[in-house]
């Protein structure tokens, strides 16, 4: 009988599927650090994991552990190469929350565009003279950057050309594998994107170091938007800063950052010309549901041995 540790808080529906299935025992811990769910591992056969590290230690403790489902597709914070040690497969979830995260991205977008937080702040404290300053812009025949043309990237293609923006999109994989047809045009090479973007939208995975440091920030437009749902330090947050306070970049946006929750003293806090979003962007109600459904079916689907092989991260390393 599968015991199953579910670290985070997790949709009702998930753990009604749980409830459902015959044989499926559980424990749920919902507190988000590390230590709260490390004293359940020892009597864990699988754990489905939200947000929380989960380092070599807490794969050690995990005797039993024969899986490890990440709710959502990320996994950063996973120990990847303890869990290969063992021969555990990590897997996360499929296309559940693309939808979520292009139209946040959109949002984003417009918002800077429009300066959303200027805006609201000159009805309710004034002044309302503000509108005469004439900040806010159209997107609607600008350019448009889309930084990795997956799933999200080409939903937020499909939104952002509804609003009459011309889309292009750099993907170094896709350039090589075969362009998707839709509304982006490819760009070779990311500085040539860069320079040609009035907005810029982040959609690629973390590597080493900053994708888009102090350097690529100064070869974009003056005025240019950026915007980030991918992961934090993606974008060089004190660079973006010196960018902002001198004004070559005329607004951002960021649902994710380098240290999360960003400290108090953050550079980024200080901008008014800057939305902050605390990486809700995957996070409706729709995919919620979506991904604690999905989440815990991997589980029981590797129990029942049908896990689909595309959703193991880590499934050529143990092999």
């Amino acid at each position: 009988m599968p015991h199953i540790l579910i670290a985070g808080k997790l949709h009702p529906s998930g753990l009604a599927l749980l409830d459902q299935t015959p044989g499926i025992t559980y424990d749920h811990v919902e507190e988000i650090s590390e230590t709260s769910y490390q004293p359940f591992l020892e009597q864990a056969d699988a754990m489905v994991i939200r947000t929380q590290p989960m380092g070599a230690a807490s794969v050690a403790k995990g005797a039993r552990l024969q899986i490890v489902s990440r709710h959502g597709v990320g996994y950063d914070a996973v120990d990847v190469a303890a869990l290969n040690a063992r021969g555990i497969p990590l897997c996360i979830v499929g296309d559940v929350n693309s939808v979520s995260v292009a139209e946040h991205a959109m949002m984003q977008i417009l918002a800077c565009a429009k300066h959303l937080i200027r805006s609201d702040a000159a009805v309710r404290t004034g002044p309302w003279g503000w509108r005469n300053r004439l900040e806010q812009c159209e997107v609607s025949g600008k350019s448009l950057l889309i930084i990795g043309y997956g799933r999200i990237g080409r939903h937020l293609a499909r939104m952002a050309s509804g609003f009459g923006m011309k889309i292009m999109a750099y993907d170094p994989y896709l350039l090589t594998h075969g362009w998707p047809d839709g509304p982006a045009a490819a760009v070779a090479d990311l500085a040539t994107g860069l320079a040609a973007a009035d907005f810029v939208s982040v959609h690629i995975p973390k590597a080493d170091g900053p994708l888009i440091a102090a350097a690529e920030l100064a070869s974009m437009k003056r005025g240019a938007i950026i915007v980030n749902t991918a992961r934090g330090g993606i974008v060089d947050e004190a660079a973006l800063a010196d960018a902002l306070r001198s004004g070559h970049i005329a607004a951002a946006a960021l649902d994710v950052f380098d240290a999360e929750p960003p400290s108090t003293d953050h550079p980024l806090l200080a901008f008014d010309q800057v939305i902050l979003t605390p990486h809700t962007a995957g996070l409706t109600r729709e995919a919620a549901e979506r991904m604690a459904i999905a989440s815990v079916q991997n589980v029981l689907d590797h129990f029942a041995g049908r896990l689909d092989p595309a959703l193991i991260v880590n499934k050529d390393a143990i092999q």
